[in-house]
């Protein structure tokens, strides 16, 4: 594959309302980003993936908008959008804009003309149909719980939402809604983006009349339409979010004969910890040799073809050092790790806010404390159903998307730095213990170990170009693979628990990265060694 600027990046998500506060209304906004673009620029990223910051009644946190070109006030105004934009340029960072399109929110002025009348020129934008004596039209579920349908009393039928009842779908087999999306999305570009991260976009092909939801038939024509209309000629990073996506259609969406996007975000290995084919919430214990599998064909199958997008957590996913790693004693060891099993991977990193300096899971004691609209649906369904209160807690614990919503731990001041009024979100009560300035104040600190791994991927070539080739495929608490390119070889070598165990490589190695600070860059026999709790290494083999 050609060489894309955005395949040396490394992005970093952040989630505005949980950022940092600069007016201390207790909401994230625009001025804290850019207050906080030397600490970015320190870590090491050339990407910000912003979560919507549009004008949104936020019955989604912002994933229900009302309108496309303007900002939303709590964060800021149009001008402050513009110049950071400028500012993160200026300092080598491009912005990446969510792009909500599946769906609007219902006060979007297209939607509150649509459900005037069936004669509204907008009533095509969105998915309507009649029930039979005012039931739904069919049986599809919304992903945050119910019916995917919703009775509009003014015309005396139902709309679609495949998310909450304030997101109406749009009907993207309307010639007129896809022209209004380019039309917007094109305003962005001409504004300095450096590209879009696509909301749940392999569901804009939806049938709902045969069920169809993700995939659809007309998806990639779509998508086709949209690169012709839009980034096509520009040098964007374009990441869709595709939660029925397997390498196949990997491929499809992400080889660039077929120009559609850059990337995917697959989510194969995100749901390897709940029981199959039932909810997020229904637990089981991570198998550590399915992970390996989902990794390694996704690394292999997408050799030429495609490029991946490695990631461990985002706005939607619990924090992955509570999740898979250790997030008491060895929660310094355990999240180098998974960075380091992670970044040595064919792909573009993305990193979380709060990743790199270890953040954990909130301890939530009540119901009363989660605020998202997943969780909240959750919990009176499952109450219900007849679920003891302590099982849904301990899902909720493990998965809800309140872990990852809480403020950035910026000190050890009044809320953790993030603001000096009431924080939206109840800060994480171990901030005084993690924090960024203690991070930064740390060189053995998780912030500097991310920040080695991303000048890595800008400085050697096997990261970017190298063969992937797993070792150990049986083994149950190694995940080892090779990496391979013109002559060079590197061993990405990590104990994925606590319990150290042995192992063997014939041959020696130059180490190039460590978790432990005892191993030096001298030459390492990795014969018969035995790997310490939540050790992680990359070795340059001598050859």
């Amino acid at each position: 594959m050609e060489e894309k600027w955005w395949m040396r990046s490394v992005v970093y998500q952040i989630y505005p309302r949980s950022f940092c506060d600069s007016n201390q209304d207790g909401v994230g906004d625009l001025n804290g980003i850019r207050s906080k673009i030397p600490y970015l620029k320190k870590l090491g990223i050339d990407v910000i993936w912003l979560s919507p910051v549009y004008e949104s009644p936020n019955a989604d946190n912002g994933y229900d908008i009302s309108n496309y070109y303007a900002i939303s006030p709590e964060f800021g105004t149009m001008e402050e959008m513009k110049s950071l934009i400028r500012e993160c340029r200026e300092s080598g960072i491009r912005i990446v804009m969510d792009l909500v399109v599946n769906h609007t929110s219902d006060e979007h002025a297209w939607f509150l003309e649509a459900k005037k009348s069936e004669d509204s020129p907008y009533r095509d934008y969105y998915i309507w149909r009649k029930g039979e004596a005012g039931s739904p039209p069919n049986d599809l579920r919304a992903c945050f719980g119910g019916s995917a349908w919703e009775y509009s009393e003014e015309t005396g039928a139902h709309y679609l939402h495949l998310f909450g009842v304030k997101q109406p779908d749009l009907n993207w087999e309307n010639d007129a809604v896809r022209k209004e999306i380019w039309n917007m999305m094109n305003y962005w570009i001409d504004l300095g983006i450096g590209g879009f991260r696509m909301d749940v976009i392999d569901l804009i092909g939806k049938v709902p009349d045969q069920g169809i939801t993700g995939n659809g038939p007309m998806l990639h024509t779509y998508l086709q339409e949209m690169n012709r209309e839009t980034f096509g000629t520009k040098d964007l990073l374009t990441v869709g979010e595709c939660w029925g996506a397997d390498p196949e259609k990997g491929r499809m969406y992400s080889d660039p004969a077929r120009r559609e996007l850059s990337m995917i975000f697959q989510f194969e290995q995100s749901m390897l910890d709940e029981q199959p084919g039932k909810e997020k919430w229904d637990l089981r214990p991570l198998q550590l040799r399915e992970l390996k599998q989902v990794f390694t064909r996704w690394q292999t199958e997408m050799e030429g073809h495609g490029w991946n997008s490695l990631f461990w957590n985002n706005h939607d996913l619990p924090r992955i050092v509570s999740r898979w790693g250790d997030d008491g004693v060895y929660r310094v060891a355990s999240a180098k790790m998974l960075a380091t099993l992670l970044h040595g991977m064919k792909g573009t990193p993305y990193i979380y806010q709060g990743e790199e300096i270890g953040m954990t899971n909130m301890p939530f004691h009540s119901f009363t404390e989660f605020q998202d609209i997943e969780s909240l649906n959750m919990i009176q369904e499952r109450l219900e159903k007849g679920y003891l209160p302590e099982e849904i807690m301990k899902s909720l614990r493990a998965k809800s998307r309140d872990n990852a919503r809480t403020p950035m731990q910026w000190n050890s001041g009044l809320q953790a730095g993030f603001t000096e009024g009431q924080p939206w979100c109840p800060v994480n009560p171990n901030y005084r213990e993690i924090n960024a300035a203690r991070a930064l104040g740390d060189q053995d600190s998780i912030f500097y170990y991310y920040q080695k791994l991303i000048n890595l991927r800008k400085t050697e070539d096997i990261l970017i170009y190298g063969s992937y080739e797993l070792l150990l495929p049986e083994d149950e608490n190694i995940y080892a693979y090779m990496r391979a390119w013109q002559g060079k070889k590197w061993l990405i070598v990590c104990n994925f628990y606590k319990e150290p165990v042995p192992f063997s490589y014939e041959g020696t190695g130059r180490t190039i990265l460590s978790n432990y600070k005892e191993n030096s860059r001298t030459i390492q026999n990795l014969n018969n060694r035995n790997l310490r709790p939540y050790e992680a290494a990359i070795y340059e083999l001598e050859m």
